[in-house]
């Protein structure tokens, strides 16, 4: 299988250290290559007081290998040298650009898969960037591929005891319940069924959904969203052949025991779910997108410009974020 392509997020924050992290202990982890600025990540290795590695710069996706003994990188090159923990929008085209070239070799099939080292968003915002995230611009680039399933995309956070899906993602809590649809919940459903059997090989497949009220509207005295939109949806998807619950409630979904009755659970807005996967797996989560043409995973943090450059940044959730992304094409190929 090819490596994976790796894009270097925004260089004045922690990702490119992680990135240096793992290659100078790769135990475990699957092979990839970077797609980025090699100087920012000699800097990086150099920040951490790691020996600057062996490179092997190539100018095209095609060229990238895997070799253990020098890390090959997809040379996009800033426009000036980042300073850790103070992001320049003047970078801003290159991270885009490094997402790019990134998602166009997984595209190509050059990479087996993508996992993207975190962005700034208001930083690439100042370049023209009009998408509210990775997760929503790689569905972008991806838009025209084909594709079999229900196309995405649908964020899902994943880790070892939990995996939550969300309805939506970076929508205002005050639009929420405007703007859930049963067939926007439908849909999140079938992505979310089809990607447990075909990226994380559940062949029965068994999803919870949250209510959107406090005991999931306590039979239509706390609200009617559940009986109006979100059990229609669940009633829909079950007369689709899926195993998926009425609506429950999110403050008892979560404990061990409710976990061991389903293998994703949907959210139906972002803190109902990230409140829960990360409190269970700060350290380790991935984030996931599930319904593309493309594997795309990301660690579940952000840049963390006020610790970048200090060397105390840990790797496990980029690390987890490679395995994950690894096993996932590895089914694909062999499905």
């Amino acid at each position: 299988m090819k490596p994976l392509a790796v894009s270097m997020g925004d260089p004045a924050g922690i990702g490119l250290e992680l990135a240096a992290r793992v290659w100078a202990d790769p135990a475990a982890a699957p092979p990839f290559f970077l797609v980025g600025d090699a100087g920012a990540f000699e800097r990086a290795c150099g920040r951490l007081g790691l020996s600057a590695p062996a490179l092997n710069i190539v100018e095209d996706a095609a060229s990238a290998t895997a070799d253990p003994a020098r890390l090959c990188v997809l040379h996009t090159p800033l426009a000036m040298e980042e300073t850790p923990g103070a992001p320049d929008p003047v970078n801003a085209n290159a991270i885009i650009a490094a997402i790019e070239r990134a998602a166009g070799a997984a595209r190509s099939g050059a990479a087996a898969a993508l996992v993207t080292l975190p962005i700034a968003k208001s930083v690439l915002h100042t370049a023209g960037f009009g998408f509210p995230g990775h997760t929503e611009f790689i569905a972008h680039l991806t838009a025209q591929d084909t594709w079999g399933g229900t196309r995405g995309p649908v964020m899902m956070l994943a880790g070892a005891s939990l995996k939550v899906a969300l309805a939506s993602i970076h929508t205002p809590l005050a639009r929420v319940a405007g703007e859930l649809t049963r067939e926007r919940i439908v849909a999140t459903g079938r992505v979310v069924g089809e990607a447990l059997r075909r990226d994380f090989g559940v062949r029965a497949p068994r999803i919870a959904l949250c209510g959107l009220n406090p005991h999931a509207g306590e039979h239509g005295h706390i609200g009617l969203e559940e009986i109006e939109i979100i059990n229609p949806a669940a009633a829909q998807l079950r007369a689709e052949g899926w195993d998926v619950g009425d609506a429950r409630s999110a403050d008892a979904l979560f404990h061990e025991q409710a976990r061991a009755t389903y293998d994703a659970v949907i959210a139906l807005y972002h803190d109902q779910g990230l409140i829960p996967i990360k409190t269970l797996h700060f350290w380790d989560a991935v984030n996931v997108t599930l319904g593309l043409p493309i594997v795309r995973t990301s660690p579940d943090h952000g840049t963390g410009f006020d610790i970048a450059g200090q060397g105390v940044a840990r790797a496990e959730s980029f690390r987890a974020a490679l395995q994950m992304a690894w096993n996932m094409a590895a089914r694909r190929a062999s499905a």
